[in-house]
């Protein structure tokens, strides 16, 4: 299969990187200047699990390269209108675009876009960050990609494609409830963005402060309210499980929306916190939490963009 890996950052650099290390045809759609800085040093991967550096395919937007068997999403939300009309010539009749994002709100801006049955469910999990360098650094156990047919079926398309997955060094693995696993990706990485960017902290002295867990709980009650005011297909224990997850994370860990804030980029606060504060405000439900959090962001936003 060809995959076409839109953005070679830290996460579609990984996992594209794990793909060309595998044999897999892939090439990466970038900016020029990210383009020039591949040519020149190359795709580099430091990583726990083994270093990576190769020389990719890279394709800047109008460029010929024709339709792709697979189009890897995984630019920041805030960037997906933008890359929108970029995609459209590399989408053929069975193209399969599987996005990378987190939260839900783009399966329908891409759904829209190109039809859904050209859309399938995906998600990954991995701790990574490029340095001043361009080189990506990925420092734990963690390298996660998971996809799968929004019906769970096993459909040619997606059984093929798990074929192609197979074999490369990162946990790539074929799931029959995304949309589950979706939302249950979705409730942990606004929780956990949530309480770090609140309290420029990694998630360890959250835990450990008083009223951390307190604040971790009450946090989780009240996304997973909004999520089952919206018949969201989350399980009846996920509260318990993102808790668990909240606690089994390294002590250190950040979330990348904390990372992007010490660096000065923005956030994904409208895409994540903010759709979540949308459905509240909508069906007048009371998240004092999520409200806090939510505008921690938005100031952040602000006194961002005045800089």
């Amino acid at each position: 299969m060809k995959i076409l890996v839109v953005g070679a950052g830290a996460v579609g650099g990984y996992f594209g990187g794990r793909l060309i290390e595998n044999g897999v045809d892939v090439t990466f759609l970038v900016r020029e200047r990210r383009k020039q800085q591949l040519e020149n040093t190359g795709l580099r991967i430091e990583s726990v699990h083994g270093d990576i550096e190769v020389t990719p395919q890279t394709i800047v937007a109008g460029d010929h390269a024709g339709p792709f068997d697979v189009i890897l999403v995984s630019t920041k939300a805030y960037q997906l209108e933008a890359v929108l009309e970029d995609l459209s010539p590399f989408v053929g009749d069975n193209t399969m675009i599987l996005p990378l994002l987190n939260g839900i709100a783009h399966i329908d801006i891409l759904r829209n876009k190109f039809g859904a049955n050209h859309v399938i469910g995906g998600l990954c999990f991995v701790e990574a960050t490029l340095d001043e360098t361009g080189k990506i650094l990925q420092k734990s156990a963690i390298h996660d990609l998971v996809f799968g047919e929004f019906s769970g079926d096993r459909t040619d398309r997606i059984n093929v494609l798990e074929e192609t997955f197979k074999g490369a060094k990162a946990g790539f693995r074929l799931s029959e409830n995304i949309l589950q696993d979706m939302w249950h990706k979705y409730i942990f990485i606004t929780t956990l963005s949530g309480v770090t960017t609140l309290t420029r902290s990694p998630i360890g002295p959250i835990r450990e402060a008083s009223g951390g867990m307190s604040l971790l709980r009450g946090f989780i009650k009240e996304v997973v309210s909004i999520a089952k005011r919206l018949e969201a297909p989350v399980s009846p224990s996920v509260d318990k499980e993102t808790l668990e997850k909240l606690k089994q994370v390294g002590y250190d860990m950040k979330s990348s929306m904390q990372r992007d804030m010490e660096k000065g980029f923005p956030v994904e606060a409208d895409h994540l916190q903010g759709y979540f504060y949308e459905k509240a405000v909508r069906g007048e439900m009371t998240s004092p939490l999520l409200e806090t959090i939510y505008t921690n962001l938005k100031v952040y936003e602000i006194d961002h963009l005045k800089k």
